[in-house]
């Protein structure tokens, strides 16, 4: 015979009957039930640490979905998300804002962007910031979409007009990770466009500081560049985010490659400050230190995620510093005051470059310690072993086309890139504890790369615009145009059919989806392009754009001129003929780090593939996206991996704990909050990333 049920009482009675009764733990007796989860990574230190204990090694295997909530948009959902007074902010993967009751998950207000002027947004957004104003407690939200910063009303997702332009203010540049906010001061970087970290007032908008990333005359690091580079130069913008001792009014910015990304030919010199970690006055911009963790690069290795602050204990003194990780899988950690290192870091020789006109750096730093969290070169042991078949293809490819370490010059012979362009460390960023151990998860995946040369085999000049998309644009949509779409670059060969000459102006010019924008470029340079693109005739349309003919008689006659320069053939992973990465596993790795001694605690397999493990093959990892969360219970959670998986592993061991499928890959990093005295883990399952499906949910899990 079934009972009845009995009645289940509130939450907050439950609390009050088991403290009367000694049953809480001290977490749950404390006066401050609820615990917010108020800034990108959890704080503005970006260590992604929460100090809630209530759900522990002990009981996490018994978390089950509390709530599931679909945005309703397909795409690369890579939100970390705000938790405020009791109310969950998310960024969909369409740049509108959305605002949910953190218990239930059921929406209380969305804003869409393509009410405004800035039209639909679209592409990753990593997350918000979030501000209380101290004169009246009015809270606001800011967004990026379309090169425009908006200001919400975080109440009712309403836009704030009395900010910027009627509520907004032109960045010049995307936006795909939030700022970080100081007293009443939002300091942010961006995405494509002229190199620079900027301080808006909160309130109203108006620029308070600039630091220029490409310097102007009279400006530290002018010489590392040549003379006029400033006027023309770009890239170095941070777009990863930024790091803030509060307390010391100390701004970290982890900065972009310079561009193009894989010819240098026009920008000799170590170019600063350009793959920099730069400590910065938050108040006035002023630069206090800095460090070039790449001299004049070549590679993409632009700084992938945000300085993360921590506290450790370094020959037997305590010490604040700021670790900052890298796409070749090291870690730099310094003191965050006076940015010394804390282990010697070498200049190590590296590769020269065989290019006409490139001055490849000679040498390029590498930390003492700690030891690189993967494998730094390509050997004739890496070549994969999951069949003979795709050993022998491995090894017949690597000793056709070599790995000279992380750091090859590039040149017209395809090389293996391995670690590769996508990390080594990414964009997820690493999370540390308040005993000093940093955990960060790890790819090891092989890409190809070469380079051509910009001109016809038979030695005809290239057509307008022509040299330029092969320099700016095949790196991602590739020579033949037809895209990428396991990276979700897409096809310019039908693009006429899709989207008006206006439509790709514009996105040529404010960005969009993962696609930065070319603000900065001459007009008649960019026009070249798009004539080249929509096979457009050059004279019609140059008169169109109201370009003088003899600016485009001076571009056709330069382009002849020039000796020839060289492209990149485009982001292209290597991969076996079943699709598998081309190289022995581990493919992705969980790591824990303890930077009181600069030592690796321990290092795990981050994802699996089922039909892998069904042969007998132990867990390989997988390519993985966004990242981890680590707690006072002791866990670390973490999605990442492109098997729709999301894991709790213990955090002095590596073991994994407990596992849950997700509707899609979680490839964004989980938040924590404490409500009504219940811990809740949230994450954005959004998939997309490494051939997987894509959709747009959030799911949270709390204890039953």
């Amino acid at each position: 015979m079934k009972l009845p049920s009995a009645p289940r009482l509130p939450v907050s009675k439950v609390l009050l009957l088991a403290s009367c009764l000694g049953a809480l733990p001290a977490f749950a007796q404390s006066p401050a039930a609820n615990t917010d989860w108020p800034e990108y990574l959890g704080g503005k230190t970006r260590n992604i640490y929460s100090p809630l204990g209530q759900i522990t090694r002990e009981n996490v295997a018994k978390l089950e979905p509390a709530w599931t909530f679909d945005t309703g948009d397909v795409g690369e959902y890579q939100a970390n998300n705000l938790i405020m007074d009791g109310v969950l902010y998310t960024p969909s993967p369409s740049r509108q804002v959305i605002a949910l009751d953190a218990a239930s998950g059921k929406e209380r207000w969305r804003w869409d962007p393509a009410k405004e002027r800035s039209g639909k947004g679209s592409g990753r957004q990593r997350g918000l910031v979030f501000w209380r104003n101290p004169e009246g407690g009015k809270r606001r939200l800011f967004t990026g979409v379309g090169g425009l910063l908006f200001a919400l009303d975080a109440a009712t997702g309403q836009v704030i007009r009395s900010f910027g332009k009627e509520g907004a203010v032109d960045l010049a540049s995307g936006l795909n990770t939030p700022g970080v906010i100081y007293q009443d001061t939002l300091i942010l970087g961006g995405v494509g466009g002229k190199g620079a970290v900027r301080a808006l007032d909160a309130r109203t908008g108006e620029q308070r500081w600039i630091f220029n990333l490409i310097p102007q005359p009279g400006e530290a690091g002018y010489d590392t560049w040549p003379p006029e580079a400033w006027k023309t130069a770009t890239g170095l913008m941070p777009w990863c985010g930024q790091s803030l001792d509060e307390e010391r009014g100390i701004v970290y910015v982890a900065t972009k490659t310079a561009e193009p990304d894989f010819y240098g030919g026009a920008r000799h010199g170590m170019n600063l400050f350009a793959n920099c970690l730069v400590a910065l006055n938050a108040k006035t911009g002023q630069r206090l230190w800095h460090f070039q963790i790449v001299h004049h690069d070549l590679l993409d290795k632009d700084l992938p995620c945000p300085p993360v602050l921590l506290t450790v204990t370094h020959e037997g003194k305590k010490i604040d510093a700021v670790a900052q990780g890298t796409k070749h899988g090291r870690l730099f950690v310094f003191n965050r005051v006076t940015g010394e290192p804390l282990w010697p870091i070498e200049e190590r020789s590296v590769p020269a470059s065989t290019l006409r006109g490139e001055q490849a750096w000679p040498t390029q730093p590498m930390p003492v310690k700690p030891p690189p969290l993967m494998r730094q070169q390509y050997t004739e042991a890496d070549v994969s072993d999951l069949s003979p078949e795709t050993h022998q293809m491995t090894l017949d490819r690597v000793r056709a086309s070599p790995n000279f370490g992380p750091f090859p010059a590039p040149s017209l012979n395809e090389t293996v890139m391995f670690p590769g362009f996508d990390g080594g460390m990414e964009w997820g960023g690493g999370a540390a504890d308040p005993e000093g151990v940093y955990y960060v998860n790890v790819n090891e995946i092989p890409w190809l790369m070469q380079m051509v040369e910009t001109r016809r085999a038979d030695g005809t000049p290239l057509v307008p615009g022509e040299k330029d998309f092969m320099i700016y644009c095949a790196a991602c949509h590739g020579l033949d145009r037809k895209g990428n779409a396991t990276a979700a670059f897409p096809s310019l060969v039908d693009v006429s059919q899709r989207k008006t000459r206006e439509e790709i102006e514009r996105i040529t010019r404010q960005g969009g989806g993962r696609m930065p924008n070319f603000a900065s470029m001459p007009e008649p340079q960019r026009t070249a392009i798009l004539n080249y693109v929509l096979n457009e005739p050059v004279s019609a349309t140059r008169q169109e754009a109201g370009i003088p003919s003899n600016t485009a008689a001076a571009a056709v006659a330069a382009e002849s001129a020039v000796p020839p320069d060289y492209a990149f053939t485009g982001f292209n992973r290597w991969v076996d003929k079943d699709g598998y990465p081309a190289i022995k596993p581990p493919w992705g790795t969980l790591n824990a780090v303890d930077l009181n001694t600069g030592e690796i605690k321990w290092k795990v397999p981050l994802g699996e593939y089922p039909e892998l493990t069904a042969r007998g093959i132990p867990p390989t990892g997988t390519e993985n996206y966004g990242g981890p969360l680590v707690t006072a219970g002791g866990l670390i959670f973490i999605g990442a991996s492109a098997d729709e998986t999301f894991r709790a592993f213990d955090k002095n061991t590596g073991q994994v704990l407990w596992k849950t499928k997700l509707p899609f890959s979680g490839n964004a990093t989980p938040s924590t909050y404490m409500l009504n005295g219940r811990q809740y883990v949230v994450i954005s399952a959004g998939g997309g990333k490494s051939g997987r499906p894509a959709g747009g949910k959030l799911v949270a899990f709390a204890l039953p």
